[in-house]
């Protein structure tokens, strides 16, 4: 049976419905099993500015102090996860809440300047497929620990191209666009690697965008097959991509 990793956007927790309705898409879809990976930026903004922190970052990356950290792991591996839970029994799935070590990825500081930012590394033995074998859905949030039992803050799309590329399954980035656009804010169907620089330098693609689309081509290269940037907003795109559609943006190595 077919894996798919779907990474899932976390400002899909902040609309209404609409993780219900991925997970009801989802489980219309019997010849496939899924991984869920998500993030929670907007979650974590509004716990930081509650505690009082200022939020930065850094090339699309969240910059992660220590004394941020309890607030970052609460909201991602507690709140996002936990809502996304909720959400998926509603839609008949049997999920399971996970961080990045259960799924077998081990994370190391990406940068000092960054603080507690971790890379992603395969490491530990992974519990994700005796999950799939037993029917449950993993959801697996982008806190890390390290060897050194520290948590990181991960990027939730490299966290879910780290996991595709243990799983060797096909991968899907739901975000909140419906694909990545151009200069004129059109949709582009497909883009190489020197389309992706150029659109970089060019100033086109930035910020968190600019994550994606490099994680998406670098997820694309490991696994030396196209992947997909789409919309959690339309729940018939995911059908579609299951079903081998083209929907929003192919990254292709």
């Amino acid at each position: 049976m077919q894996t798919w990793v779907i990474k899932l956007g976390g400002a899909v927790l902040n609309t209404e419905d609409a993780a219900k309705a991925l997970f009801e898409a989802l489980a219309s879809q019997t010849q496939a099993q899924f991984v869920i990976v998500h993030g929670g930026g907007s979650l974590v903004d509004n716990w930081l500015s509650e505690a009082g922190f200022a939020s930065a970052k850094h090339q699309g990356l969240r910059i992660s102090p220590k004394e941020q950290m309890p607030y970052i792991v609460g909201a991602l591996a507690g709140c996002a996860n936990k809502q996304l839970m909720s959400q998926a029994i509603i839609a008949g799935h049997k999920p399971v809440g996970l961080s990045l070590y259960e799924a077998g990825i081990i994370s190391s500081q990406k940068l000092k300047a960054l603080g507690q930012v971790g890379n992603c590394e395969s490491g530990e033995q992974s519990v994700l497929p005796e999950l799939l074998k037993l029917g449950r859905l993993p959801l697996v949030s982008s806190i890390g620990f390290g060897d050194d039992g520290l948590w990181y803050n991960v990027n939730a799309d490299e966290a879910a191209a780290a996991i595709a590329k243990e799983l060797n399954a096909e991968i899907i980035f739901m975000t909140d666009v419906e694909a990545v656009l151009d200069a004129n804010k059109q949709p582009l169907h497909q883009l190489d690697t020197n389309q992706i620089n150029t659109l970089i330098t060019d100033g086109v693609i930035w910020g968190g965008m600019e994550v994606k689309v490099k994680t998406s081509l670098l997820a694309a290269q490991h696994l030396r097959r196209g992947v997909y940037i789409s919309s959690w907003q339309k729940p018939e795109n995911l059908v579609a991509l299951l079903a081998g559609e083209h929907v929003g943006t192919k990254i292709t190595p």
